[in-house]
C-alpha cells in the first residue's frame, strides 16, 4: 500500500459530547469524540506542527506505559496506586453532576475505574477553569457508608466522623486525590438540549487534589472494566455494552464516535470476535489473547503463558508487543518491504523508512483467539517527520498493549456481560 498521507496517531485527548434519544433504554446513545488536536478542540494550537503533536502524544503515551507496568505488577487493584497518569489519559468527557446539574469536564480513561471530581470545600485543589462541584448545593447528593460494599472496592483512607467512606488515589507522577465517596445524579445532555438523568452514581468527591492535573479537567471518569466505572454503573441502562470508532488522525476534522447500549453491538461482514479475559487484580483492563502475527505467508508466534497476553487501550498511542515477538517481527517486515531501512535520528523506533511514494507497507494480520484481524499501513506505521515513517510497535518484557494507532478505522465493541470484544473494519469518518 503506497504511503501517500501522513500516518499520525489518534492520541491524546478528546472531548465527548452526548447525543441521546428522547427516551433512553438499552438501545443506548452516542458520544461524539473530538480529537485534542482537531481545529474543533479548544486545545488546538495552530502554532504546532503535526509532528510536534506526534512527539507530544508519544511522550504522554510513554508515561502511561510506564505506569501501566507498575500497576499491572501490583499485587492488588486496591493498592493506592492508580493505573493512569493524569496528563497521559485519552479523553475529556462532558457530563453534569447534582441537582441542579453542574457541568463537569473531566478526563475519561479506559485504563481506570473510579469517577471523581474536585469538590468544595477544598483542602487543597488544583487550579480549575470551570466552577468546582459543591455537594452541599445539590439536593441529590449522599455520602456512601464506610461499611458499605462499595467502600471496599476503593483504596480506602478511613472513615469520616459521620461514618462516610474516604478514598485515596495516588498516581505514578506523585499526583494524588483524596476525598469522600458519594452518590449523585449524573446527567447526560443531548445536542438538542434534551437530557437524561442517572441517579445514584458512585463517585469520588475530591477535597485534596494535588499534582499534574490539567486546569481544563475537573477530575477523571473511569471507563475501565471494574465495578465502579461509568459503563459498569450504567449497566442496566446500556446492557454493559459500549463501542468506539476512531478516525485516522489525518482526518481529524471529522469527529470519532462512541456508542453505548444495543447500538454498540458490532456485527456483520469482516467482524472478528475474541473473548475478553478477566484477570485477578486486573479487572480494569480489557485483556485479549493474541496468538500470532502474520506478514504474508510468514507467521510469528506471540508468547502466551496464559489467556489474556495483551490488553486494548485507547489512550496508549503505540502498540507494545512482547520483546521476543517484536524482535521476530522486524526481519520479517524488512524482507517484505523492498526498500532499505534508514536510522531513526531519535533512536526511539526500531524500524524506519524514508517517507515517499515508493514505500509500500504490507498488511499485518493479528491472529486472535477467535479470528484474524488485518491491519493496514495506517495501523502499523507512523510518520514522525516530513521524511521519515516508522513502525508504530515497540517491544517490552513487562506489558503488552494494542494502542490506538492500531485501532484506527475499526469499530470496536465491548460487551462486558458476555465478556467479548468485536472488531469491524469501518470508515470511521462516516459513522
Amino acid at each position: 500500500m503506497p504511503a501517500s498521507a501522513p500516518l499520525l496517531p489518534t492520541a491524546i485527548f478528546f472531548f465527548l459530547c452526548f447525543v441521546l434519544p428522547n427516551s433512553l433504554n438499552a438501545a443506548g446513545f452516542s458520544v461524539e469524540l473530538i480529537h485534542h488536536d482537531s481545529p474543533k478542540s479548544p486545545f488546538y494550537n495552530a502554532s504546532e506542527s503535526p509532528f510536534d503533536r506526534v512527539w507530544r502524544a508519544i511522550d504522554r503515551s510513554n508515561s502511561r506505559i510506564n505506569y501501566f507496568i507498575s500497576s499491572t505488577s501490583a499485587a492488588s487493584r486496591k493498592d493506592a496506586s492508580s493505573t493512569v497518569v493524569p496528563r497521559a489519559a485519552s479523553y475529556l468527557m462532558s457530563i453534569s453532576l447534582g441537582t441542579p446539574p453542574l457541568e463537569i469536564v473531566a478526563i475519561a480513561d479506559t485504563g481506570s475505574d473510579l469517577i471523581w471530581t474536585q469538590c468544595l470545600p477544598c483542602k487543597t485543589c488544583y487550579k480549575q477553569v470551570a466552577p468546582i462541584f459543591d455537594p452541599s448545593k445539590s439536593s441529590t447528593y449522599t455520602d456512601v457508608s464506610c461499611n458499605s460494599n462499595t467502600c471496599t472496592e476503593l483504596p480506602k483512607l478511613g472513615c469520616t466522623s459521620n461514618g462516610g467512606c474516604m478514598y485515596g488515589y495516588s498516581y505514578g507522577d506523585g499526583s494524588y486525590t483524596n476525598g469522600v465517596v458519594g452518590e449523585e445524579t449524573l446527567t447526560m445532555t443531548s445536542s438538542n438540549g434534551g437530557s437524561v438523568n442517572f441517579p445514584n452514581i458512585t463517585f469520588g468527591c475530591g477535597h485534596e487534589n494535588v499534582g499534574g492535573f490539567d486546569s481544563h479537567g475537573a477530575g477523571i471518569i473511569g471507563l475501565g472494566g471494574g465495578p465502579l466505572s461509568l459503563v459498569s454503573q450504567l449497566g442496566p441502562s446500556v446492557g454493559k455494552k459500549f463501542a468506539y470508532c476512531l478516525v485516522p488522525y489525518a482526518q481529524n476534522t471529522t469527529s470519532s464516535r462512541m456508542d453505548l447500549g444495543d447500538n454498540a453491538v458490532v456485527s456483520g461482514n469482516g467482524t472478528v470476535i475474541t473473548p475478553l479475559i478477566s484477570k485477578k487484580g486486573g479487572e480494569t483492563f480489557f485483556y485479549v489473547t493474541l496468538e500470532k502475527i502474520s506478514v504474508g505467508e510468514n507467521s510469528i508466534s506471540v508468547p502466551s503463558p496464559e489467556k489474556g497476553n495483551i490488553f486494548i487501550d485507547s489512550g496508549t498511542t503505540l502498540t507494545i508487543l512482547p520483546t521476543s515477538a517484536h524482535k521476530s517481527l522486524l526481519p520479517v517486515l524488512k524482507s517484505a518491504i523492498n526498500l532499505q531501512p534508514v536510522p531513526d535520528p531519535s533512536k526511539y523506533f526500531d524500524l524506519c523508512y524514508e517517507f515517499g511514494k515508493d514505500l509500500k507497507i504490507p498488511d499485518l494480520t493479528f491472529g486472535f483467539d477467535g479470528g484474524e484481524l488485518v491491519l493496514g499501513s495506517m495501523n502499523t506505521f507512523l510518520q514522525v517527520n516530513e521524511n521519515l515513517t516508522c513502525l508504530s510497535f515497540l517491544g517490552s518484557d513487562s506489558v503488552a498493549i494494542i494502542g490506538n494507532i492500531a485501532q484506527q478505522n475499526f469499530k470496536i465493541g465491548y460487551d462486558l456481560s458476555d465478556m467479548k470484544v468485536a472488531f469491524q473494519p469501518t470508515d470511521c469518518t462516516h459513522q
